[in-house]
């Protein structure tokens, strides 16, 4: 079935989006929008990009509520999750979409740079996931997606930061993942390759050209071609799928 007919259907369900109101979180949030989930996205301090998103689902308004923190902050965390509970009550899926880069070789690379791409991608991944769990495990049920990347498997030169956070994510995740079964609780990862969207609009037009030329499928994949797979993790019917890592990646 070609992806433009596929159809799911969430009504009734909240989903939480970390880093949903840009690129590929944006693309998620949009796509639990379309099949009826309420839908709370956070962002970090990108105001204009979340009014921006705002404004292009004024038709979902009353299903779209939009919260700004940093995921790395484990105590913003907390009063974000009371504020769920208090404003819209339980929860059924987590995606885990936000994250960073801040690129250079090892011998070259700021300390600083190394702390906070670790506490946004991975630090962050555990803030938001402990207490996604405690909601859930009350309820016997959720779903909990995280974005990690190849790059945590391949490694890449100048992005060592970056690969140890998404290799810490899969990880994670798989840990987490035999923790909350018992629970019906499913935690998996989708492993987005090179997906055209701001994130890599700052790489030289070679090594993009490089990259691409390494894809079998000879592309740079879209957003919407990741919200297929989160949306189906995020499914009822995906119940005997945790701790897994699928791949969109044109075949890298």
């Amino acid at each position: 079935m070609p992806a433009a007919e596929m159809e799911f259907n969430f009504t009734g369900q909240t989903a939480l989006v970390a880093g949903g109101t840009r690129g590929i979180g944006r693309a998620i949030s949009e796509a639990f929008l379309k099949a009826g989930a309420k839908v709370i996205a956070t962002y970090r301090h990108n105001d204009d990009e979340a009014e921006n998103f705002r404004r292009a689902n004024a038709d979902h308004a009353n299903f779209l509520h939009i919260h700004k923190f940093d995921v790395a902050d484990y105590a913003a965390v907390e009063k974000f999750y009371k504020e769920v509970a208090e404003q819209h009550g339980d929860f059924q899926i987590l995606v885990v979409s936000a994250g960073i880069r801040s690129d250079a070789v090892v011998g070259m690379m700021k300390a600083d740079d190394w702390c906070r791409v670790i506490d946004t991608n991975l630090t962050g991944t555990f803030n938001l996931c402990k207490l996604a769990v405690q909601s859930m495990m009350r309820q016997k049920y959720g779903r909990i997606i995280t974005l990690t990347s190849p790059v945590g498997k391949f490694g890449f030169a100048g992005q060592a930061n970056y690969a140890a956070s998404k290799a810490g994510q899969v990880a994670f995740t798989q840990s987490l993942s035999k923790e909350v079964a018992s629970r019906k609780i499913t935690v998996n990862c989708v492993s987005p390759g090179f997906i055209d969207t701001r994130f890599i609009a700052d790489l030289p037009e070679e090594r993009k050209k490089f990259y691409a030329n390494q894809i079998p499928l000879k592309r740079f994949g879209t957003p919407e071609d990741v919200t297929y797979p989160v949306l189906f993790l995020a499914t009822k019917q995906a119940a005997y799928i945790t701790g897994s890592v699928l791949e969109v990646t044109g075949g890298l």
